[in-house]
């Protein structure tokens, strides 16, 4: 069986993890981002679903609190996991955006209040103190993270973060919060049918300033947070034959050789695809693949 550590590895901050992770959003089932997942996963099945990706090797999950549908949370999903497993799990989680307790979106949190939602963040699960945070900006009426990054700076300094990210940002973003506090990663949408950071330069300012890249949405693309759906790009299909994976692999393989500083984060609640997931990071695509992949081809298979 593949493991994670197949994919090498990368340091955010001083925390050395395997560039093959998980992300926790799908555990909350239907009702979180409007996703269409189903009914809630059974918490003993997401328990032995984490347990199942640690002892794979993925030794850092991405996490948010307000990952939750009206019968789950995956930060308490996750801190339960956490509190039965021996082994180093880097946790990376966000703050920014929150959602009351039906779930309506309020609007982002002010600076003064980012400390509630770390702490928040700290009870669901159970650490006194947060590996990595992401500022999660939320929309492009946000044109500035200096003052919310400067309060997460001051968390950092008072122990409770040890380690600063961006998400959902710009390139200038980077710049901005580099002069307030150090960043290690940087999480955007990014997969083969949404390349913006290719296209405005913040992957390779990423890999020129050796900051995480962290992608969401690598295999679901333009579908989001919809639940997973056939496969429609020929292109994926004719790779997949050729390697005898599935398309989900190619797409996960394809990011993964954007860089080693790019990281991988994909999410599930089906311990086949979590396995297959992982075993992606094992995956060589040749240049003949990757010149496929980035070349014009047709959308439908």
């Amino acid at each position: 069986m593949s493991t994670a550590t197949a994919a090498g590895t990368w340091k955010l901050g001083d925390l050395e993890v395997n560039r093959v992770g998980y992300g926790t959003m799908r555990l909350t089932g239907n009702g979180m981002l409007g996703n269409s997942d189903g009914p809630p996963i059974d918490r003993d099945a997401a328990l032995r679903l984490l347990l199942g990706a640690f002892e794979q090797g993925v030794d850092h999950v991405d996490t948010a609190a307000f990952y939750f549908s009206p019968l789950r949370s995956a930060n308490e999903l996750l801190g339960r996991a956490l509190s039965s497993w021996r082994g180093e799990v880097v946790v990376a989680t966000k703050v920014g955006p929150s959602r009351d307790a039906s779930g309506e979106w309020r609007t982002t949190a002010r600076p003064d209040q980012l400390r509630g939602q770390v702490e928040e963040n700290l009870r669901q699960l159970g650490r006194d103190h947060l590996d990595v945070v992401n500022l999660r900006r939320n929309g492009p009426g946000t044109d500035s993270v200096a003052e919310h990054f400067g309060a997460l700076a001051e968390l950092r300094e008072a122990g409770l973060v040890r380690h600063l990210g961006l998400s959902n940002v710009r390139p200038e973003h980077v710049t901005e919060a580099l002069a307030i506090a150090p960043v290690v990663c940087v999480q955007n949408s990014y997969g083969l049918d949404r390349r913006l950071a290719d296209e405005n330069g913040l992957l390779g300012l990423c890999r020129e300033l050796g900051i995480a890249f962290v992608p969401y949405f690598a295999i679901s693309g333009l579908r989001r947070e919809a639940a997973a759906g056939g496969e429609a790009d020929a292109r994926v299909h004719r790779v997949a034959a050729a390697h005898g994976v599935t398309p989900a692999q190619v797409r996960l393989a394809w990011t993964l050789h954007r860089g080693p500083h790019v990281l991988a984060i994909p999410g599930t609640r089906n311990p086949a695809h979590l396995a297959e997931n992982i075993a992606a990071g094992a995956l060589r695509l040749t240049d003949e693949d990757l010149a496929l992949l980035d070349g014009p081809g047709p959308a439908d298979a």
